[in-house]
């Protein structure tokens, strides 16, 4: 295998989370999204849509999306197991991963990618390039808290978002949360359930990659 990392970004760290997880150590690139290396000729031909993460798997097959590279991980080392055991435990890993991405991972990107002076005109990753919309900031922020408040009420009621035991879910939630720094949003400090389960989650040697 190898992998195309980014030690500065979110979603590659999600991949590396989970790789580590697995105890696999492939082969690893540093693409560096600062200096523009994702869109140069030898990351675009390895892939065109010019995006990190990136797992080459053994095969020779290029998997560039993070739910991907996760099902071919567990697939190719299924202990131990991220993405559940059960049916039941299947589909509410997927189910809040999703959620996650679309309520968290979406805003949290919105606001950065809307107001930091480095994405100028790269308001969206990828080969193309598009303009800033200062509106998409303002809603991602408060978009951003109502995240926060929703993993509070699930870590109320579960110790992991996906139940009992941690997976892929808990990665993706859990390196949003550390990244909505970059737009000054923090878990709140009245938030006890997600406070402990943070905790929890940053004492792993998996989080310190």
């Amino acid at each position: 295998m190898i992998f195309y990392d980014c030690s500065t970004a979110p979603n590659p760290r999600r991949a590396r989370m989970f790789l580590a997880e697995k105890d696999l150590a492939p082969e690893s690139h540093d693409i560096s999204i600062a200096k523009g290396e994702q869109l140069g000729a030898a990351f675009l031909a390895v892939n065109p849509r010019a995006t990190i993460p990136v797992l080459v798997t053994d095969a020779g097959t290029v998997l560039t999306e993070n739910l991907g590279i996760a099902a071919y991980l567990e697939a190719h080392t299924p202990e131990p197991a991220l993405m559940g055991r059960t049916a039941d435990e299947k589909g509410l890993v997927l189910m809040w991963n999703a959620i996650v991405e679309q309520q968290g991972g979406m805003p949290i990107a919105e606001t950065l990618r809307n107001t930091h002076p480095a994405f100028q005109d790269r308001a969206i990753p990828g080969p193309d390039n598009y303009a800033q919309l200062p509106e998409l900031a303002t809603r991602g922020q408060a978009r951003t808290q109502a995240f926060f408040a929703l993993l509070e009420e699930r870590l109320k009621e579960s110790s992991y978002l996906a139940g009992e035991d941690f997976t892929l879910a808990d990665i993706t939630a859990f390196v949003f949360v550390e990244f909505a720094r970059v737009i000054k949003q923090r878990i709140p400090e009245g938030n006890s359930a997600s406070l402990a389960w943070y905790a929890a989650i940053k004492a792993r040697p998996s989080a310190q990659l």
